[in-house]
């Protein structure tokens, strides 16, 4: 079953790519979409139905064998494998639903033009390569995994080859991933170096041998698994864009839109974030790692979220938005609540997917327009879209009711991120960039919804008048993305979130009980998710349980010190109402600004003009690396070019073929006389020569 789901999108892929001629390009759409139809109802039967306890390896294929190292092909089969393959396997399904209808008639391409097969091949490739990577046993195995997907999402972002922008934006995407992906090998190489494997249980069993050995890198000194662990996330960096290696994210948005839903939801930028929970064994072992990974973390949260309060087109918002909710991610990760980071990832699959795909629906219906500044009324031209976004939003935003296990996914997921977030640092950076970040997220969403479905029609006229809703091949995937971005976050709150020992079980962890902590006895506010009172040493106590077992037991790790799972129940009331405190300020704001007075923001970005710019165009990170590294590499090509290959290559060649072989050329002819007497006057020159020299020499030789 498990090899199905990991080769039927590769074989959709080669059948729609180089089939489509023989089965046409209908043919192809059906093939690869019922594959992927299959992965994902397989995916959901392992996911709902293997055991977690125990890790399996379903060995395919001998690979690379040389020496000690071993890169046989296997899948690696527990609870971080399973919740991937439900997410890779789900959204790309549903993509390929939808894009029946997107693509049917595509702008960019001529009548008689096929590109369906191909853009359709081209998703089941990204789904195969990101399945390689999640289902990866051994780290080369992944690496393959990660460079499928940065192929794929090359493709794919530059589909519409024809124009520039998306050409550049493919580039670009590339480009900086390959950044990451150094740090991400060097990781590699350095975890081979050291215990002479690639293996993830010989890896995670010399986690702790790793945190007592020093390694020299760049001339310095350094603890191994702080360096190993810091360079694998330099990969993750690239993938999940994050702070540094982020630039791509916003410009990935030239593809087209189910594209976008396919990477910001289910594969590319979900890697790192997969990368760090897996090798959360030798995380545990590198505190300097992942303090890093949760300052960094939180910082992109806040800054994508500052940006996206002003950027107007509508992909670009939601792009800016997973930016931020994969800073939250991180945040999880880095404090070592690799669950909670898991659950934020599953739940946001599911509300992203469906914004992506709602926000194509609009634009579908609007003839290709994304400028949130030329919509305005369109609930009624487009309900179910409509209230497709409208259940997104509540569900990214945080909607629920507050100091209970009820609400939509984001909820719960993200409010548990904070209040581990709080747990992990004592309330510090962290947390309160998590926070900002939350107001900043409520109030660009509901922007997007006010821009979009509220007001008054801006913008073109004829265009509002033949808007039009989507055809329902596009709707369908909206309604299934709604039931999961309402229903995950509560049927799955307790195993991702809940007591220990019940996510213990789910991701296959030892765990044991402990005595009760005395201090959370004195909080009387201390109550546990399910309203039951923690710390009471009564007769009806319940044991406290921790996580244990040796690194690679399980699918998860958590160090003999790594309790904040746990702590994070018993944070202040006041740290579990903020999120929601700040998700109801974001809307009051939004609607103060785009409903009640729609004056106020243009208003506000005149007032604060430079702060206005300054978001507006991205923190001028563009314009910094521009300056930095891509002017510099300019300069240094036209040197090269005009100095280097111009002045010096062709200016040796052209002065040897054009000065200084027809110079002697011109002597040896002069020699060429023609006369007996001028040739046996040189062989008799030729003869005195060498009778001197052998003279001189004596003869030796």
């Amino acid at each position: 079953m498990e090899k199905i789901i990991l080769f039927a999108p590769l074989i959709g892929a080669l059948i729609g790519g180089f089939g489509w001629r023989i089965i046409g390009e209908k043919g192809a759409q059906f093939v690869t979409t019922g594959l992927l139809f299959l992965a994902a109802l397989l995916s959901w039967i392992v996911f709902l139905t293997h055991d977690a306890s125990v890790t399996q390896q379903i060995h395919i294929l001998d690979f690379i064998q040389s020496g000690t190292l071993d890169t046989a092909w296997s899948i690696r089969l527990d609870r971080l494998t399973s919740i991937m393959l439900v997410v890779v396997t789900s959204v790309s399904a549903l993509v390929h639903l939808y894009s029946f209808g997107y693509m049917a008639h595509d702008h960019a391409w001529k009548e008689g033009e096929h590109y369906k097969a191909r853009f359709f091949a081209y998703l089941s490739f990204f789904t195969f390569a990101m399945l390689m990577l999640v289902t990866s046993d051994n780290l080369v195995q992944m690496f393959f995994g990660w460079e499928g997907v940065g192929v794929a999402s090359y493709l794919l972002i530059g589909f519409y080859y024809k124009k520039p922008s998306a050409n550049a934006a493919a580039i670009k995407a590339f480009v900086v991933n390959r950044v990451g992906d150094f740090g991400f090998a060097l990781g590699i190489f350095g975890l081979f170096l050291l215990t002479d494997s690639i293996s993830f249980d010989v890896i995670f069993a010399s986690a702790p041998e790793l945190a007592e050995t020093t390694i020299t890198f760049l001339w310095t000194d350094w603890n191994a698994a702080n360096l190993l662990a810091f360079l694998l996330f330099v990969g993750a960096m690239g993938k999940s864009a994050q702070l540094i290696l982020h630039t791509w994210l916003p410009d990935a948005m030239e593809g087209p839109t189910p594209v976008s839903a396919l990477i910001h939801a289910a594969t590319m930028v979900t890697a790192g974030v997969f990368l760090v929970c897996r090798m959360s064994p030798l995380m545990e072992f590198a505190p300097e790692a992942t303090a890093f990974i949760t300052f960094l973390g939180a910082t992109t949260a806040f800054f994508a979220a500052t940006v996206g309060l002003v950027q107007n087109d509508i992909k670009r918002v939601i792009a800016y938005s997973t930016c931020s909710q994969l800073g939250y991610m991180f945040v999880a990760a880095g404090v070592g609540v690799y669950s909670v980071a898991m659950f934020h990832l599953f739940t946001h699959a599911f509300f992203k997917a469906m914004l992506f795909l709602g926000a194509g629906s609009v634009i579908h219906g609007m003839h290709h327009e994304q400028d949130m500044r030329n919509y305005g009324g369109l609930r009624k031209k487009l309900p179910l879209t409509y209230w497709a976004m409208m259940i997104g939003t509540l569900a990214i935003t945080g909607v629920g009711i507050p100091l209970t296990t009820i609400g939509f996914a984001g909820f719960l997921s993200k409010d548990a991120v904070i209040e581990a977030a709080y747990a992990g640092t004592n309330g510090g950076y962290a947390f309160w960039m998590l926070v900002i970040a939350a107001l900043f997220t409520s109030f660009y969403s509901w922007r997007l919804m006010f821009l979009t479905f509220y007001g008054e029609q801006r913008g073109d006229k004829h265009t509002h008048e033949h808007a039009h809703e989507s055809p329902t091949v596009m709707l369908i995937p909206l309604g299934v993305l709604a039931v999961g971005a309402v229903l995950a976050g509560m049927l799955w709150y307790n195993v991702f979130f809940g007591k220990t020992d019940q996510v213990a079980k789910w991701f296959g962890v030892p765990y044991h009980a402990e005595a009760h902590h005395d201090e959370h006895a004195k909080d009387d506010h201390a109550k546990d998710d399910h309203g039951a009172a923690k710390g009471d040493h009564g007769k009806d106590a319940k044991p406290h349980y921790v996580l244990a077992g040796n690194p690679g037991d399980g699918a998860i790790y958590a160090g003999v010190d790594n309790d904040v799972l746990n702590e994070a129940h018993y944070v202040p009331k006041w740290v579990k109402i903020s999120p929601f405190i700040a998700m109801l300020t974001g809307f009051i704001v939004a609607l103060w600004f785009y409903i009640w007075n729609p004056s106020m923001p243009a208003r506000v970005a005149a007032a604060n003009r430079p702060l206005y710019l300054f978001l507006l165009n991205k923190w001028y990170f563009d314009e910094i690396y521009d300056f930095l590294f891509v002017k510099p590499a300019q300069a240094l090509g036209r040197f090269l070019w005009k100095r280097g290959d111009g002045a010096v290559i062709d200016g040796f060649l052209n002065g040897v073929a054009m000065g200084i072989v027809p110079f002697f050329t011109r002597l040896a002819g002069k020699a060429q006389s023609g006369y007996i007497f001028t040739y046996a006057f040189a062989m008799v020159l030729g003869i005195v020569a060498l009778i001197t020299w052998m003279t001189l020499s004596g003869g030796a030789h």
